[in-house]
């Protein structure tokens, strides 16, 4: 049986793609990639079906294929002959062809739904078990450069600290103060219906010190430092750079996460401190302004009722949420598969789960410092 062959000549006026051979089913997959990759430059193509042995539906459906494709380009299809069987079986395979694309009908009922639970359970434990094994990862490499310091890229750990510290000050800032005043506003619009304003000074320090201005930070980080962590390093995966490091004899774990783990391990509770100053700022100004509580009674009510572990707990936590953010970042960008669609995806993701799991570490240390007593 003569395998079907096509052959595009584009040197003469029009264009002439020339089919030969037995174009049926049983032998489309010898030139469908063929068919997939024709393109015409001109504005007319002709087909010349004169070479074919034979042709069923299947074939047919190939040509009316290629037809309706670059006629959507702009290019006039026309067939070398007329009123034959063959141009009379493209026909009317043409219009048979559905007008758009159909969408595939999701199964219903009660067992389909009992699977689709399933498969989900599946995938959140292979997720699990694949962020424990990147925690390993990560720990692994960390080790391996605390036992041989001149493995430290210390010029990525500087510039990552400038990108995740430095240049996230002034937003910090800026949140910090906003959460200060609404609290303290906030505040004393209820504390002064019991006549109880004086109050709102250990409402703002316990408050921001112990919960707020280490959360709203790390939520902060987790949106603009971690999602540029997974969008950077998914965007080297696509273009396949860590593949070629590790050709190079490159670990990416310890060149490109480890230097972000590390720099936002650091500069979190420095964010966190700074987060609470202008916080606290914000809150004293707002109290001078709507209850007349003057800067140096504020300071005095801070000093006499606030804890230093309330600075301390906010302190202990940050931390812990710098290497949640950074480690689910890397680790959603390892996940990134194919395309810029994906990069996005999964950058969509590594925020979300970064807010997450961090509100969730924020609830276990309350519970577990309420159950000490701090």
């Amino acid at each position: 049986m003569p395998a079907p062959t096509l052959s595009l000549d584009d040197s003469g006026d029009p264009a002439t793609l020339r089919l030969s051979g037995r174009l049926v089913t049983s032998s489309l997959g010898a030139v469908e990639a063929a068919f997939a990759r024709t393109s015409v430059e001109g504005p007319v193509l002709q087909i010349d079906l004169s070479g074919l042995e034979a042709l069923d539906t299947g074939g047919a459906w190939l040509i009316a294929d290629l037809k309706a494709r670059l006629e959507q380009q702009g290019v006039a299809v026309a067939f070398s002959e007329t009123a034959t069987p063959r141009t009379d079986l493209i026909a009317a395979v043409a219009a048979a062809r559905p007008a758009e694309k159909g969408v595939e009908d999701l199964p219903r009922g009660l067992v389909p739904w009992i699977a689709g639970i399933g498969a989900k359970t599946v995938g959140v434990g292979q997720s699990i078990v694949s962020l424990l094994s990147f925690v390993g990862q990560t720990l692994s490499a960390l080790a391996n450069a605390a036992v041989r310091p001149r493995r430290w890229r210390t010029a990525s750990l500087v510039s990552q600290m400038e990108e995740t510290g430095l240049n996230a000050v002034p937003i910090v800032v800026l949140m910090s103060f906003l959460i200060g005043v609404v609290l303290s506003f906030q505040g004393a619009s209820q504390l002064r219906q019991f006549g109880a304003e004086v109050f709102v000074v250990d409402l703002i320090a316990i408050s921001i010190l112990r919960e707020l201005g280490i959360l709203l930070t790390a939520i902060i980080v987790a949106g603009r430092s971690g999602s540029a962590f997974t969008a950077s390093i998914g965007s080297m995966k696509v273009r396949e750079e860590l593949d070629a490091m590790r050709t190079l004899g490159l670990d990416p774990i310890e060149v490109l996460v480890l230097p972000r783990v590390i720099a936002l391990v650091i500069v979190l509770p420095i964010l966190g401190f700074i987060a609470n100053i202008s916080g606290l700022l914000g809150g004293a100004l707002m109290s001078w302004a709507e209850l007349n509580v003057s800067p140096g009674m504020f300071i005095t009510r801070l000093q006499e009722n606030t804890d230093v572990w309330h600075l301390a707990i906010g302190m202990i936590k940050a931390p812990v949420f710098a290497a949640i953010i950074a480690i689910v970042a890397c680790w959603q960008a390892m996940q990134v598969r194919g395309s810029a669609d994906s990069v996005g995806r999964h950058t969509t993701i590594s925020v979300v789960q970064s807010i997450f799991l961090v509100i969730a570490a924020d609830a276990m240390f309350s519970v577990f410092f309420a159950e000490i007593g701090l």
